[in-house]
């Protein structure tokens, strides 16, 4: 048996969100689909799986707005499994949404009624307790207010905490305790799916770990304003008195919008956070680093300096850089957690100031470069050229946020079309550089990602099909369609598996058993 992956091998890996599996429930999930997919990963060559945040979605679906940042989303859990361990019957297991896209809202509630099903049916088992009463009494820190925040949602018609009665809004002892008593059955629910989520999780991880796989998972720097998080600490927000944020996270106009990105989340009062050593933090990687083999943190830049938007602006144009914790962070992390070198990734794409360089390399941190963006006519392209890559970086062909490679080329031909002269340039030279004839442009730029200097190599699994456009997972600055994308059952054949694999080989990318 093969060892796990770790960041200073030469590996490659697929990006694929497990809501993007096929399966009979309306949304891919922890079941069987997973470990096929796994399977089929080991079986061509790869060392790691990439996904997104596997946190329960909020705003717009999106796994990078959350209720919390330590809990699993319950779209996760594999109603199938449930059925094994006999908390469901096999009815339970019919009449559940189909379609090749996921429909949030009708896949979400079929999986919510067969959850509370089997919750009741393990609660009314006389045995087999033991596991889950030990599971909240190690998860109390985060998981009693988790609890109660979704059982307060839920009696507030799913209002933001600031819509709350004002004693639970300003989480008075009183009344809090009396509504933990009241919605006792309530929070015993959400504990159970939280316990559910992590059984099925770790036996995946586990799985993976039979195979020599790594699971290689994302952190968004910041939270959902509405979230467990924000309600159990306000103080560490920049809040106003009713609780709503004084100001919000974002990003200032760059290549994805002209008007930049409005995250919305709260911002961190950094200087708090730092008084009491970082803790939440602390915490928040070591739940990470118990899924994960290795993260991925979003908007690394971040924490060197970050885009503050007052609350009342619309968009992200008017804002104003302020400084972020910056190495101190990071030394205070490494101490806690271990003393040595994390197994993060920094996200750093977009304005990459030297400051922002010097933070990663003095971590050790590999960056990335997408090669999408290698074959622009600014300036900035340049630092994205492959054959400037250096070691110390993750080398996609594009990303969640980024149209599918074979999208992005068919977009460039359409514009030289049009009589685009810049797109005609820039279409020329990606062609030339890729040597290609632009009939099988995603497997191109795939072989031009495996061929860097990368340490890790990583294509969405859309590139590695060749899908178009409508296969992307997200556009950013919309919110209609996005994150919906599933993958056709049968589509990763052994055919395409051995192909991968020799290429994996060819290029060095795979590890000695």
């Amino acid at each position: 048996m093969r060892r796990s992956p770790t960041l200073d091998q030469r590996t490659s890996g697929i990006l694929l969100h497990p809501t993007s599996l096929p399966g009979p429930h309306g949304s891919g999930d922890l079941g069987p689909a997973a470990y096929a997919f796994a399977d089929w990963l080991a079986e061509a060559g790869q060392s790691w799986w990439q996904v997104l945040p596997v946190v329960p979605p909020a705003g717009g679906n999106s796994p990078y707005q959350s209720t919390s940042a330590f809990a699993g989303s319950p779209m996760l859990i594999s109603l199938e499994l449930l059925a094994a361990q006999g908390l469901l019957g096999d009815a339970d297991l019919e009449g559940g949404p189909g379609g090749n896209r996921v429909d949030f809202g009708a896949a979400g509630a079929f999986r919510e009624e067969r959850l509370r099903r089997a919750f009741d049916a393990f609660r009314n088992r006389a045995e087999g307790h033991e596991p889950f009463l030990k599971f909240c009494d190690d998860e109390r820190a985060w998981l009693d207010d988790y609890a109660l925040f979704c059982a307060l949602k839920g009696q507030f018609n799913h209002a933001a905490w600031t819509d709350w009665d004002a004693p639970l809004r300003a989480r008075h002892p009183d009344a809090l305790a009396e509504a933990r008593e009241r919605l006792r059955g309530e929070v015993r629910y959400h504990q159970f799916v939280q316990y559910e989520f992590a059984r099925q999780w770790q036996a995946l991880r586990a799985h993976c770990e039979s195979l020599g796989l790594g699971l290689f998972g994302d952190l968004p720097i910041f939270v959902a304003h509405d979230s467990a998080d924000v309600w159990a600490r306000p103080d560490e927000y920049f809040l106003r008195e009713d609780g709503k944020p004084s100001v919000v996270a974002g990003v200032p106009p760059d290549y994805f919008s002209a008007t930049g990105q409005r995250w919305g989340n709260a911002l961190y009062r950094w200087d708090v956070h730092k008084s009491r050593g970082y803790a939440w933090w602390v915490a928040r990687l070591a739940s990470m680093f118990k899924k994960f083999h290795a993260v991925r943190i979003d908007h690394f830049i971040g924490f060197d300096r970050y885009w503050e938007i007052d609350a009342d602006c619309e968009t992200a144009v008017k804002g104003r850089y302020l400084p972020g914790p910056g190495a101190h962070f990071f030394e205070v992390l490494g101490g806690a957690l271990g003393g040595k070198r994390l197994p993060i990734v920094a996200e750093d794409l977009g304005i990459v100031t030297p400051e922002v360089k010097a933070l990663r390399e003095r971590f050790k941190l590999p960056g990335m470069r997408v090669l999408m963006f290698s074959f622009g006519t600014d300036q900035g392209a340049r630092d994205y050229w492959p054959h400037t890559i250096g070691p110390d970086v993750i080398t996609y062909t594009g990303t969640h946020d980024n149209d599918t490679s074979r999208g992005w080329f068919e977009e460039l031909t359409a514009k030289m079309n049009a009589g685009d002269g810049e797109a005609a340039k820039q279409r020329a030279f990606v062609l030339r550089y890729l040597d290609s004839d632009g009939t099988r442009v995603h497997w191109d730029l795939l072989r031009l990602a495996w061929q860097s200097a990368g340490i890790m190599a990583v294509a969405p699994v859309q590139d590695l099909l060749g899908l178009p456009t409508d296969a992307r997972m997200n556009t950013p600055g919309t919110a209609e369609n996005n994150w919906t994308w599933r993958l056709e059952a049968g589509a990763l054949t052994a055919e395409l598996a051995s192909e991968l694999r020799q290429l994996t080989e060819t290029y060095g990318r795979d590890r000695p058993a």
